[in-house]
């Protein structure tokens, strides 16, 4: 079929376009196209853990001393925290300006369960670094520790004597090289699994559709403008300005990658397709993708930090209750540290959420509020947030004297 001679990210978008259709006019008929989205997801997941692991170690290993990983975390964690920081400031000069919660109708809230307990301390975002069992890390899809665990065991490799620093390096090269041919026969059915996972979701939804015309409305428009502004003129600016890059031509490469975290809302997810693309397309060596993105689908939450700041300054003005300069500064450090803290799933920026509404005492049942409309934004967060990991990789590559495609 002619379709199948198209860019794969031009498949990608027809198959996004057709499962919105799909799953708005004929829900009763998903389940026959769903499954396709959850062996996609699974196949995803698969892979992440050994990619991770194989691509990090023999990452560090080629980074060579330890003064040289040292100037590369500082580099990428200063970059993360930059951008995280610049993302907030937007979203709440934009919900400031806007006010979208005032006269908000109260009745949208939904009831969320269980959520007086989901809120995570910030010291227990630092306790999960270490590992208590990396084999269990892993079996449970725990990214953190395993980042931890693989910088700890790269560095010690080169540490080793000849013989077995030599052997350990080739292994993990080899698994690597495997992993990525492994993961790019996954990105052939890139299209399917987005028809399959889109038209699901779009067939759950139908109903709350009709609270976007309402007064959440505005509130979606303002989260959407932020990243639209942070994701489309902050970031491409940094790439230009610091990387001395092409923005346009990087973010034409990571079309798949980020169709797919619109598509999936997981960074996770779209780990894979980003390393892929970020080395094999924009030129960044292994050695920087292999260190900030798996970092970065971790740590680097640019679209989730800005969403969670409005909606928070949101759910402030809907309950009527007015956040001072020095409250919403505590929102501001506070966003930064739980968007450190979001795993890259789905829905999680809500989990994480309830972090900031007890730091500046309101009701963890406002999160009910926006429930409604979470799906859409989660995609669009998701996707700002993989595309600033993806820039923060060129942008480093280049500050190291890289020469890139871009």
């Amino acid at each position: 079929m002619k379709i199948f001679r198209l860019q794969l990210h031009w498949q990608i978008l027809i198959a996004l376009l057709f499962s919105i259709g799909f799953g708005y006019f004929f829900p009763k008929q998903v389940d026959y196209v769903g499954w396709m989205g959850t062996i996609f997801l699974r196949a995803l997941n698969m892979v992440v853990v050994p990619l991770i692991l194989s691509s990090i170690i023999s990452g560090v290993t080629s980074i060579g001393s330890g003064s040289n990983l040292g100037r590369l975390g500082v580099k990428t964690l200063s970059f993360y925290v930059f951008t995280s920081f610049l993302a907030i400031v937007t979203g709440l000069f934009l919900v400031n300006l806007v006010q979208p919660g005032v006269g908000a109708n109260l009745n949208l809230s939904k009831t969320i369960e269980n959520l007086s307990g989901t809120g995570t301390a910030v010291s227990d975002i630092l306790i999960r670094l270490i590992p208590e069992n990396i084999v269990d890390s892993m079996a449970k899809g725990q990214i953190l520790p395993i980042i931890v665990f693989a910088l700890l065991f790269g560095f010690f490799v080169t540490k080793s004597g000849e013989k077995n620093r030599v052997f350990l390096t080739t292994l993990f090269e080899s698994v690597f090289e495997v992993m990525m041919k492994v993961t790019t026969f996954i990105i052939r059915f890139t299209p399917l699994g987005i028809f399959g996972i889109v038209a699901r979701e779009v067939s759950k939804n139908t109903e709350s559709l009709g609270n976007v015309a309402g007064s959440l409305g505005l509130y979606m428009l303002v989260v959407l403008g932020g990243l639209l502004i942070h994701g489309g003129i902050s970031l491409p600016l940094l790439v230009k300005l610091l990387g001395k890059a092409r923005p346009g031509a990087h973010l034409r490469n990571m079309a798949t990658p980020l169709l797919t975290a619109f598509s999936t809302s997981s960074s996770n997810a779209a780990l894979p397709l980003s390393m892929e693309a970020v080395e094999h397309k924009s030129g960044v060596s292994n050695k920087i993708t292999s260190f900030t993105l798996p970092l970065g689908a971790t740590i680097n939450m640019n679209g989730t930090a800005l969403y969670e700041c409005v909606a928070v300054m949101f759910i402030s003005q809907a309950y009527g209750v007015h956040l001072d300069v020095s409250q919403q500064i505590v929102v501001v450090v506070t966003a930064l540290l739980a968007s450190v803290g979001s795993a890259g799933i789905p829905m999680a920026g809500l989990v994480m959420m309830t972090i900031i509404l007890t730091a500046v005492n309101l009701p963890l049942e406002g999160v009910g509020l926006i429930l409604a409309v979470d799906r859409i934004l989660d995609m669009s967060r998701t996707t700002i947030n993989v595309w600033g990991d993806t820039c923060a990789a060129v942008i480093i590559a280049k500050s190291e004297g890289e020469q890139t495609l871009v």
